[in-house]
């Protein structure tokens, strides 16, 4: 399989794409201003208790309350609790990791009554970003992600990941952690780090246990809300969780990134770091490589498959629902159940692409065509779950129903990625009226005489819709010509593809725009 990645560093914000064998399945928009990523870590205060709810309100400094359940609490809140005083009072001795004394862990079916209080100060990791009208969710089990290893504090458990299946595998990766690990750590060993070395282990584990230990510097006098951890902005995070041997092709266009990209393939593939590509054309990175196009056409409500299947995505407050649509794809040699099974498998590939890519979460519905025969719905439902299998996030299927309905849940981390994809008319702005087109061309000759002639412009560049264009250049004696003549200077007319009927720009002999 062909991976590319393509990076697009701005000012405001920074997206990255993954296109696989050429077609786009993950697009992520990272805002420079996030300040509640998921994995920061704040100081926060308890504001209110809801026994009812067995869940409190933390203050992290967002417009609304955090909201922290008993259940991520974490068993060794009360170790957290004691570290975090000990911390603020400035006292390094007592919280290294080797004479810490650990505090009993709570029991699961306890109260946060017994816990917590109104008014305490309490380490948390944001674990959802805000969404929608909800304040950002919280977990007080606090846990640092690397590249190989995800470091616990206050715990003693060494776990692996399921997808490592090698018994031999899995026994040597904990016998290697145990040997390394200081003690109050525990260690989740991620997927990545199957078949690594110890140094390499060791050299992340050493990174991990050095970020939590600035906790305590962080800690001191501080008081809350603040933000004491930051998570690697999103643009690192992705590319350590994505970016693997496996990739062709990684297209970046800002000269900085582009370096620690290559230190960071470096790293893991020493062999492939050519395969990091900084882009230097004029044309935008996306539009160039034609992302711009796939991004137009795979959001909004209507989404058309190559064969003529197309799907109508929903949204509401509690669930999304998809809708399969066979369009004008239906074979007569074959009966309605071989054309309903036909369709609703390729349906279901473009429906895990469309999970990935919106990065839709919570329940979602989709009405397949329905099937009659239940060896066809058992097909479909192991097609949707092997398409869904490359998906990172946590998900659940459950199999078609009689009525053809599959019921799928996807964990919701980040607000789901929404793609404004209809566009203001530009000629209009909207009111549904434009300039007479008579005039159209005497408004452009009056804008060329004030920058010619009040303005002393040396020469110029018309930049036109090519409809324009061609009515302007045109004939024996064009209007460019005539213009020439008459105000004794250079004048160049552009087509441009991308600009509207009635769209025009002006631009000086050192190419830059001139605003009028």
């Amino acid at each position: 399989m062909n991976r590319e990645l393509f990076i697009d560093s701005r000012a405001s914000e920074v997206d990255i794409v993954l296109l696989e064998d050429k077609t786009l399945v993950e697009l992520h928009q990272e805002k420079t201003n996030n300040n509640y990523a998921v994995g920061d870590v704040y100081l926060g205060r308890v504001r209110k208790i809801m026994p009812g709810l067995n869940a409190a309100f933390v203050e992290v400094g967002y417009e609304k309350d955090a909201f922290l359940h008993y259940l991520d609490l974490g068993p060794q809140i009360r170790s957290l609790i004691k570290y975090t005083k000990l911390a603020i009072n400035a006292n390094p001795v007592q919280i290294s990791s080797d004479s810490f004394k650990m505090e009993p862990d709570i029991e699961k079916s306890g109260k946060i009554t017994q816990v917590l209080t109104t008014g305490m100060q309490i380490m948390v990791q944001i674990a959802k970003e805000p969404i929608s009208t909800k304040g950002p969710r919280i977990s007080s089990e606090i846990s640092f992600a690397g590249r190989y290893l995800v470091l616990v504090p206050f715990s003693s458990r060494i776990s692996v990941s399921q997808k490592i299946r090698s018994s031999e595998e899995r026994n040597r990766l904990k016998r290697l952690i145990l040997s390394i690990k200081p003690n109050n750590f525990g260690v989740i060993i991620r997927t990545v780090a199957e078949n690594k070395k110890v140094a390499e282990l060791d050299a992340d584990l050493r990174n991990l246990v050095e970020k939590w230990e600035k906790t305590a510097i962080k800690l001191q006098n501080a008081k809350a809300p603040l933000k004491i951890v930051s998570e690697l902005d999103r643009t690192s995070a992705i590319l350590r969780d994505l970016l693997n041997e496996s990739f062709n092709n990684v297209h970046v266009n800002d000269p900085v990134l582009a370096d620690e990209i290559k230190h960071y393939v470096g790293t893991i593939a020493p062999q492939k770091v050519d395969i990091v590509k900084l882009y230097k054309g004029k044309q935008p990175i996306f539009e160039n490589f034609g992302i711009d196009k796939q991004i137009k056409s795979l959001f909004g409500k209507t989404i058309t498959v190559k064969s003529g299947v197309y799907l109508i995505i929903e949204h509401t407050e509690a669930m999304h629902v998809i809708d399969v649509n066979s369009g004008h794809r239906v074979n007569k040699e074959n009966s309605q159940e071989e054309n309903a099974l036909a369709v609703n498998l390729e349906a279901a590939g473009e429906i895990a692409r469309q999970l990935r890519l919106r990065d839709m979460g919570g329940i979602i519905v989709v009405d397949f065509i329905d099937m009659h025969d239940s060896k066809n719905r058992r097909e479909l439902y192991q097609k949707l779950k092997d398409e869904m299998s490359r998906d990172h996030a946590k998900h659940t299927i459950l199999p078609p129903s009689k009525f053809g309905l599959v019921q799928i849940t996807r964990q919701r981390v980040r607000p789901e990625m929404a793609v404004e994809i209809l566009e203001r008319c530009p000629v209009c702005d909207g009111t549904g009226k434009i300039r007479p087109s008579i005039i159209f061309v005497d408004e452009i000759e009056n804008n060329l005489k004030y920058l010619l002639q009040d303005q002393n412009e040396k020469s110029l560049t018309v930049a036109v819709h090519p409809y324009v264009h061609a009515y302007l250049t045109k004939g024996l004696i064009s209007r460019n010509i005539k213009w020439m003549w008459k105000y004794k200077k250079r004048i160049r007319i552009n087509p441009m593809t991308n600009y509207h009927q009635l769209e025009y720009r002006f631009f000086n002999d050192k190419n830059d725009e001139i605003k009028i």
